[in-house]
């Protein structure tokens, strides 16, 4: 296909003698001196936007799945055979669930992985389950996912929105930034958008708030001008943004340029985005799945290692998709198999996972949800900040260590999950 970008894939005779020279090197890494045929390496899907309003995010995503890929090569490989994942920018929906079935039938891979867009993931979901594949959804954040759309062969990684709004919510409400004030929203116009913005009406409505206004921003807007003028014009309280990717980048630059007086917070936000805003441009509340000054030896390790290899830190979507495909690879060790219904059956018998935070991780058997900790982060004053990637304070992890992981996470009254 000649919209095709890839860092893996179709077998052409370039290619070939890569593979061919790859494994010659795989005896260096503990694998048997004979060149073992690439067919028996396991084949990993990953799909993840690499262009448009995600772009950014997903190239951070292919950096840390592909130094988890190494990682995991050189320490073995899993039940002895090297891995191999096969990246390609997702694009769209429909490009990706053509992509996924390709990976399947062309390319042999065991199971699907990555994916950002809520959209995107949405649609590789319905191809996973066609073809009775496991689909890991990484870095996709829609309540829908783990809700009606749920479905056997998904496990989703990423916090959902309800948890995103939860994090910043507690932080507001510390700071009695909710009852009776007045808010107005700028909402991404797709699933994720429209999804977390039904999750940010029920909080304001659990709590007093008092949503005035709220716009549909299209995902390829740059500019933001007349929403802002609005902005001026309803005088809120509080202006909330719902939207993703460079959306914000762009409303972030925007809002520091008009000067309006209004604190800002978000619901969803990802640290290149924020890094992308500037200096200075950046203020209020947001949250995070996970931040690179997080102050755990597993993190810390991570984070050296990334930057040794990257020359800058690495970003959330980074290590979410390098912790997955860790996670994977010892999930298949356990079980050994490669098999969906296997790693399925596995996953769900609430297997604990570093994932490199303070309290280990697990996949709820019921919605397939990973149930972690997340993070409400402000932004540092100015003088304070040393350089370009410090421009963000993590705030203590939520919920409290006294408290159960799942009490910020959707109930099963709450969820319409039916596996």
């Amino acid at each position: 296909m000649t919209d095709r970008k890839s860092t893996g894939g179709a077998l052409d005779r370039r290619t070939t003698l890569k593979l061919g020279a790859a494994g010659l090197g795989a005896a260096a890494f503990g694998f048997p001196a004979i060149v073992r045929a690439q067919t028996d390496a396991i084949r990993i899907g990953h799909l993840t936007p690499m262009t448009g309003f995600l772009g950014a995010l997903g190239g951070y995503a292919v950096l840390g799945i592909k130094m988890a890929e190494e990682e995991i090569n050189q320490a073995g490989g899993v039940m002895g055979r090297p891995i191999q994942v096969i990246s390609e920018d997702s694009i769209n929906p429909d490009t990706a669930a053509t992509k996924a079935q390709r990976m399947l039938d062309r390319d042999g891979a065991a199971f699907l992985m990555g994916e950002i867009s809520s959209a995107s993931a949405l649609a590789i979901s319905q191809v996973a389950a066609r073809n009775k594949r496991l689909f890991l959804s990484i870095g996709a954040r829609s309540d829908t996912l783990r809700g009606k759309s749920c479905n056997k062969y998904m496990f989703c990684v990423d916090i959902p929105n309800t948890v995103m709004v939860n994090a910043v919510g507690s932080a507001l409400l510390r700071d009695n930034m909710v009852k009776g004030k007045r808010f107005v929203t700028l909402t991404a116009d797709y699933v994720f958008g429209h999804d977390l913005l039904r999750a940010a009406k029920a909080f304001f409505a659990a709590h007093g708030g008092n949503l005035v206004g709220d716009e549909l921003v299209a995902t390829d807007v740059t500019d933001f001008s007349p929403y802002l003028l609005k902005i001026r014009q309803a005088r809120p309280d509080v202006v909330c943004s719902n939207l993703a990717g460079n959306q914000v980048t762009n409303l972030i630059k925007q809002y520091a340029e008009f000067g309006l007086p209004y604190p800002i917070v978000g619901f969803n936000l990802n640290t290149a985005d924020a890094w992308a805003a500037g200096e200075g441009n950046l203020s209020g509340t947001w949250p995070t799945v996970w931040y690179h000054t997080l102050d755990t030896p597993g993190s810390k390790a991570f984070v050296e290692k990334f930057v040794k290899k990257n020359g800058k830190p690495p970003e959330n979507h980074a290590w979410i998709q390098y912790i997955s495909l860790k996670l994977m690879a010892e999930a298949m060790n356990a079980a050994k198999s490669t098999d969906s219904e296997t790693l399925g059956a596995y996953l769900e018998k609430g297997t604990q996972f570093d994932i490199l935070k303070a309290r280990k991780a697990y996949f709820r058997a019921w919605d397939h949800q990973l149930i972690q900790e997340a993070y409400p982060f402000t932004v540092k004053p100015k003088a304070q900040i040393k350089d370009k990637w410090d421009m963000l304070q993590l705030g203590a992890a939520v919920p409290n260590p006294d408290q159960p992981l799942e009490s910020i996470y959707p109930t099963r009254e709450q969820n319409p999950c039916s596996l």
